[in-house]
C-alpha cells in the first residue's frame, strides 16, 4: 500500500506536468508581450504614423492654455513649442497652423499584429480577458507551489530548490525597493 505522501507527490507531479505543458504556450506569448511592454518608451517594433486634424483656430504660443489645447489634441501632456514660423507653431513631431487650425503630427505606434499581444499585459477587471489573466496567474502560482512536490524533502534537490526560491523572493523584493 502506498503512503499518502507518495500518492500526493505523484498527483502533484502529474498535475505539474500537464498544467506545465499548457503554461509553456502561455508563457511564450506573455514573454513576447512583456518584452514589447518593457520597450514601449522606444521605437522598438513601432512604425511612424502621420496624423492631421483640425482644432480651434488662433491658438498662440505665449498662452499656456492654448499650448495645452494643442497638447491635448496631439496627446502630448507637456507640449513645448520649439519655434514659430509665421502662423505655424512647430513642436516635437509636428506643427499647428493658427490660421487654419490644422495640426499635423506623427506618432510611433505598435504594428497592428503586435497590439493584441500587449493587451494581455494591460487587462483590467472590466474586460473579459481579465478572467484569462487571473487563470494564468493561478496556474503559475500552482506551478510554483507544486514544484516542491517534485523531490522528497531532505534531498539535495529539494534543499537547493528551497534556497533558490528564497533567493528569488529576495531578488524580487530588492528590485521593488530600488525601483
Amino acid at each position: 500500500m502506498e503512503a499518502t505522501g507518495s500518492k500526493m507527490r505523484r498527483l502533484m507531479r502529474n498535475l505539474h506536468n500537464y498544467i506545465g505543458y499548457f503554461i509553456v504556450g502561455l508563457v511564450i506569448i506573455y514573454a513576447f508581450s512583456g518584452i514589447v511592454q518593457t520597450y514601449r518608451d522606444t521605437s522598438f517594433l513601432k512604425k511612424e504614423v502621420a496624423h492631421e486634424k483640425t482644432i480651434e483656430k488662433g491658438l498662440v504660443a505665449d498662452s499656456v492654455a492654448h499650448v495645452n489645447k494643442i497638447g491635448k489634441a496631439v496627446n502630448q501632456k507637456e507640449l513645448k513649442i520649439i519655434k514659430i514660423e509665421g502662423s505655424v507653431l512647430i513642436f516635437k513631431e509636428g506643427s499647428y497652423d493658427a490660421n487654419t487650425g490644422i495640426v499635423k503630427y506623427t506618432t510611433k505606434e505598435l504594428y497592428n499584429w503586435i497590439k493584441p499581444f500587449t493587451e494581455l499585459h494591460k487587462s483590467n477587471s472590466k474586460g473579459i480577458i481579465h478572467y484569462f489573466t487571473i487563470a494564468f496567474a493561478i496556474a503559475l502560482f500552482f506551478m510554483s507551489v507544486s514544484a516542491f512536490w517534485m523531490f522528497k524533502p531532505g534531498t539535495k534537490a529539494f534543499s537547493s530548490g528551497v534556497i533558490l526560491t528564497v533567493v528569488g523572493i529576495i531578488a524580487s523584493i530588492i528590485l521593488i525597493l530600488i525601483k
